[in-house]
């Protein structure tokens, strides 16, 4: 339980806040209705981020405790503000070439018109977020180093590649390549710019964890900052976060589009995400169910495909990438207790 006080206190006072600021807009029954939004947006965002949980906490589990701190404070200040509030305002602002002060003026007055200059430049969002999560995936199956596998079949083959360290970012950018042929033209410039700024943020973030990384490892082996925690692994994991949470915010709009409401709600289930990751670390269950980190990297492979294929404005519903996260995260847990019970009993 100690895990999650933090984060049901921020829910209780998030939760007293929005009341009062219901109230104060319309009176007892706006509060309530504002009261249940927000719950409904906190609980969505947790159900549909477990994947992300499971990936944070495979990365997370090997950072010292100066790391971990600055992951639940200061990550977690960028994780709601600046993720769920100050992004989607920076890309109305550059996309419709307006001030950041008069897009947070029609956000407040206007949230309608707001959530369709949100919605209009979706394709440049799921571009960039779909072009880094598809190299998160890649990275993780194409890798010589990988010893465990789910999908022996697959994944045996697909590792023995990674001695090809370009292969993941080739075939990204043929995915990219390809991708923009079902855009409309108007539009092919700026779906490409962003993909490959996807990628660029991929490469930049993974150059950074090898540039800081420590030479007095254990015999100088390669082991990258993003294993260990550093500047390189903390901005990793915010951008990570960042591309799970580009659908969850554009989604939130088919239920609301008051931005407070939007914020407060997913900032709730970004705090319980973080304490989730914080509990898979400290009790060590991916130790235990060892193809959890599997089931969630193949919930991204699908998450960055659905945001691919939601480019050209074919909005994929968020409770579909989320159940489609829930069941690979069921179906390694599944396999992990199979594959506990297997080698419990050769024992």
């Amino acid at each position: 339980m100690k895990h999650f006080r933090f984060s049901i206190l921020f829910t209780v006072l998030a939760l007293v806040g929005m009341y009062i600021w219901g109230y104060t807009q319309g009176g007892v029954d706006h509060a309530i209705k504002l009261f249940f939004i927000t719950l409904l947006l906190a609980f969505m965002e947790v159900s549909f981020s477990f994947d992300n949980a499971v990936v944070n906490a495979s990365i997370l589990k090997t950072w010292n405790h100066f790391w971990k701190t600055m992951f639940l404070t200061i990550g977690m200040l960028i994780a709601v503000f600046g993720m769920r509030l100050v992004f989607p305002l920076l890309i109305v602002s550059y996309t419709a070439d307006v001030s950041m002060q008069m897009v947070w003026f029609v956000a407040i007055h206007n949230p309608v018109e707001y959530s369709m200059l949100l919605t209009e430049h979706h394709g440049e969002i799921s571009a960039f977020g779909g072009m880094f999560l598809l190299l998160v995936f890649l990275n993780f199956l194409i890798d010589n180093e990988k010893t465990l596998h789910w999908f022996k079949f697959i994944e045996k083959e697909l590792s023995n590649l990674g001695r090809i360290n370009t292969l993941p970012t080739l075939i990204s950018l043929f995915v990219l390549v390809n991708v923009i042929f079902w855009v409309p033209k108007e539009h092919q410039f700026a779906i490409l710019f962003s993909g490959v700024w996807g990628i660029i943020t991929f490469l930049g973030v993974k150059i950074i964890g090898e540039l800081l990384e420590s030479k007095h490892e254990e015999k100088y082996l390669a082991m990258s900052n993003i294993a260990k925690g550093g500047i390189g692994a903390f901005i990793y994991l915010e951008v990570l976060d960042a591309s799970f949470s580009f659908d969850g915010v554009i989604g939130a709009f088919a239920i609301t589009t008051d931005i407070i409401t939007i914020m407060v709600g997913l900032g709730i289930g970004a705090f319980f995400v973080r304490s989730i990751t914080i509990y898979l670390v400290e009790q060590g269950t991916l130790d235990d169910y060892v193809y959890l980190e599997h089931g969630a990297h193949y919930a991204i492979g699908i998450l960055a495909i659905l945001m691919l294929i939601g480019i050209n404005y074919h909005h994929i519903p968020e409770v579909i990438t989320g159940l489609v996260g829930i069941a690979f995260i069921l179906w390694s847990f599944y396999s992990s207790k199979k594959y506990m019970a297997k080698n419990l009993n050769r024992k």
